[in-house]
């Protein structure tokens, strides 16, 4: 039986306010419960690398690393894929829904009769009794407005992107386009940088949450660090040109760039040169890691804000991105491909009763904070819902949800990392790679073709076949 339906069935056993009481994560006073504040603070293509607490010693993240000593931190969080290029419209909608991938682009027409029906994250907190908030990116098919109670500053898929960001820098020629210029609009539209402007949102919310006596559910979404990656100039200036390295994966293309649908024409990819060079590579990560900084300084302005609010104790924290971005590594620019630096993020999870500075290394999904915290609210999970709570994790009461993860992009790559191993299969040229992750965590030595190996292959293939049930793909592949 799962920790879900156990926990259900203690509850109606012996009646809510004494559940209340058995309960950790939920408070009781009176015999009432207090159902437990939830902040979710969402970033945009922010690889899982990124973070200084985490073993980046290029990037500073003082607020971001202040809430990884305070908070449990998955360092296996994946998302599934996508149904197109813009992979964060599908781990938005699956994260949003509930629904594992593909289940959730065969929804994805019919949103508004979902939201008839309540079945949206924000619509089962709001029938829990919680107030529910929403600023910043949304990128879902439907309007926000429909299913939050207090809305503002809904912003698209990204930031106006112009000509003179694509294609560069060109060592030897002047870079005409500038992270800091506000001539090129992006985060500059409307006179402030949108970080900020969410910053802004993030601490009228939390006054407005302080007054109240309703729990409070606070969705805020920031569009960095994706691009156009622009910042201030004082955070640019954080990352001399000469202190950042390219990735140790770093290649100048990649082989199968084409076959995988990640060539000279899909957008992401257009923003470096073709070959990729390892200044345009650094100019481009110096940007990507200014960006994350200016950001983590409104999250710390968000985490005070709510420590002023006198709720913080009762306050879930969670922090994560929709997914990743190569930006150089493997010679890729993008979010659309299966290596971890692009289906990987980072996972932080504060609150009462959730141990301080602990690493959790079992694969999750980013999608799980929707299941984690309908379980905090105390929501019996919809029938729907098929990512799953990271409370047993947290708690100490499972060591795994998963026992293998999906990827899978469009109909030209999936993926399955399971037992310390990743395959990758390319179903356009039939093209197998295996990844020994425990010796290869930077997946830089495809190991497929040793005959060794074959046992592992057709292991993690019988797997996969599996999870294509589950997550509702139809895609064939070879034995």
């Amino acid at each position: 039986m799962s920790y879900s339906c156990t926990r259900r069935s203690f509850m109606k056993f012996v009646g809510a306010g004494i559940a209340a009481l058995a309960l950790p994560n939920i408070r009781a006073f009176g015999g009432e419960k207090e159902k437990p504040n939830i902040l979710f603070i969402f970033s945009d293509d922010q690889c899982f690398e990124t973070l200084r607490s985490l073993g980046n010693d290029e990037i500073q993240t003082p607020n971001l690393d202040r809430l990884v000593r305070g908070s449990v931190t998955f360092t296996h969080a994946y998302n599934q894929g996508a149904w197109h290029g813009a992979v964060c419209v599908a781990s938005r909608t699956m994260l949003n829904t509930g629904r594992f991938l593909w289940h959730a682009k065969n929804a994805e027409p019919t949103l508004n009769d979902e939201a008839a029906k309540g079945r949206f994250w924000s619509q089962y907190m709001k029938q829990a009794g919680y107030d529910t908030y929403f600023s910043g990116k949304w990128h879902i098919k439907i309007d926000p407005k429909k299913i939050f109670d207090n809305v503002t500053n809904v912003r698209p898929g990204m930031p106006n992107q112009t000509k003179q960001g694509y294609n560069r820098p060109i060592e030897g020629k002047k870079d005409v386009w500038s992270p800091y210029d506000t001539k090129y609009g992006g985060f500059w539209k409307g006179g402030k940088h949108w970080s900020e402007v969410l910053g802004d949102d993030a601490e009228q919310f939390l006054r407005q949450a302080a007054k109240s006596n309703n729990p409070f559910f606070m969705y805020l979404a920031f569009n960095a660090p994706h691009d156009p990656r622009q910042s201030p100039k004082e955070y640019v200036d954080k990352y001399p040109l000469d202190k950042v390295k390219v990735p140790v994966n770093y290649q100048d293309e990649y082989e199968y760039k084409d076959a995988i649908g990640c060539g000279k024409n899909l957008r992401d990819e257009k923003l470096g040169p073709f070959p990729r060079t390892e200044y345009a590579v650094k100019v481009h990560r110096r940007e990507y890691y200014a960006i994350i900084t200016h950001m983590d300084a409104q999250v710390g302005r968000i985490l005070e804000a709510l420590e002023k609010t006198g709720k913080a104790e009762n306050t879930y924290i969670f922090f994560t991105s929709d997914h990743g971005l190569a930006v150089g590594h493997h010679g890729l620019f993008g979010k659309q491909n299966m290596f971890d630096h692009s289906v990987r993020v980072p996972l932080m999870v504060k609150g009462p009763n959730v141990p301080k500075n602990k690493k959790i290394d079992s694969p999750v999904y980013l999608q799980d904070i929707m299941a984690t915290s309908l379980d905090l609210a105390g929501v019996e999970m919809p029938a729907q819902v098929q990512f799953k709570s990271l409370l047993p994790l947290i708690e100490g009461k499972s060591k795994q949800s998963y026992d293998a993860i999906y990827g899978g992009y469009v109909k030209l790559q999936r993926m399955i990392t399971m037992d310390g191993y990743k395959m990758i299969y390319y179903p356009k040229i039939d093209k197998t790679l295996l990844y020994d992750l425990r010796n290869d965590p930077m997946e830089m030595k495809n190991i497929a073709d040793d005959p060794a190996n074959a046992g592992i292959i057709k292991k993690l293939k019988k797997r996969f076949k599996q999870l294509q049930k589950e997550t509702g793909d139809t895609l064939s592949i070879s034995n």
